[in-house]
């Protein structure tokens, strides 16, 4: 196994509660009225107005266009070593996926101060509780915006690429091991970190700083999935997209379980894998 079995239990868990409670947001955003109006479901405008205008049928394109940017722009700033522009940039990120993510259970400006104050402590005064409370809620804010954009057809496209795109970036250029090396040591990673004294291992105590083995999972093998269960969410129904967290962990769960300790390896293949599978299955139990 990868990691222990308290530590691997403990990331799975913490996957499935962050698929959860981002269907639980989608499912407050949508516009019960207007759904029931058109016949479609729809969800309402985010804390600041209107989603990105893009169609749903090539969406996909411009998602992988803003991810490849994205990743030219952070390898930049790794190289510069400018860690405040980085630090900058998460924190407006943070800050605007909270704000989506509070913005459907109170006030539009509540929300913004909570995302605020959540993201200045999580990224100034970084720790196990307030990394992970972010990280529950951040994707289920970014799917808020995504969701909508995407059809069935669409984001099973862009699943495919982005397991492809992980799995070139861990095995061939392997920038992506230094992404999130280069994130972890800045301590603005974005994505699950466990320490394993976080799952009950006691450390031996010493004067001197003990180095602590963590458990990373990304942020996007977070997030992807739930937007793919955010799409069967519009597309089909609460029940049905719940299938999909289901079988998304247990794609992670067999990479965890034939991994090896100390290696890197891209999690969306078998996250993607697992996602379609549930998809599968929801396919089935609406024709039964």
């Amino acid at each position: 196994m990868k990691h222990s079995r308290k530590v691997t239990l403990l990331l799975l868990l913490l996957f499935i509660l962050a698929q959860c409670i981002g269907i639980g947001i989608l499912y407050k955003y949508i516009d019960v009225d207007k759904s029931a109006e058109t016949g479609e479901t729809t969800l309402k405008d985010g804390p600041y107005g209107e989603r990105p205008q893009l169609e749903e049928t090539t969406s996909y394109i411009y998602v992988m266009l803003a991810i490849i940017i994205g990743t030219f722009l952070m390898l930049f700033i790794i190289k510069k070593q400018i860690t405040w522009l980085w630090k900058f940039w998460f924190l407006f990120a943070v800050l605007l996926a909270l704000w989506w993510a509070f913005t459907p259970f109170v006030t539009m400006w509540l929300a913004l101060l909570l995302a605020s104050v959540l993201a200045v402590w999580k990224i100034f005064r970084p720790n196990f509780i307030i990394q992970t409370t972010t990280e529950m809620f951040m994707y289920g804010g970014l799917a808020a915006i995504f969701v909508p954009l995407f059809s069935i057809w669409s984001v099973s496209i862009l699943m495919v690429l982005i397991a492809l795109y992980d799995a070139y970036a861990v095995w061939k250029s392997k920038h992506m091991i230094t992404l999130a090396k280069s994130q972890t040591k800045a301590k603005v990673f974005a994505g699950l970190l466990i320490p394993y004294n976080a799952s009950g291992k006691k450390l031996k105590k010493s004067s001197k700083k003990v180095k602590v083995k963590t458990a990373m999972l990304g942020g996007g093998d977070i997030g992807f999935p739930l937007i793919f269960a955010g799409v069967v969410l519009k597309e089909f129904g609460l029940w049905q997209s719940f299938i999909i967290p289901i079988f998304a962990a247990i794609g992670l769960a067999v990479l965890l379980y034939i991994g090896k300790p100390k290696k890197f390896y891209p999690a969306m293949p078998f996250i993607g894998v697992g996602c379609f599978i549930g998809l599968g299955v929801v396919y089935l139990l609406m024709m039964i």
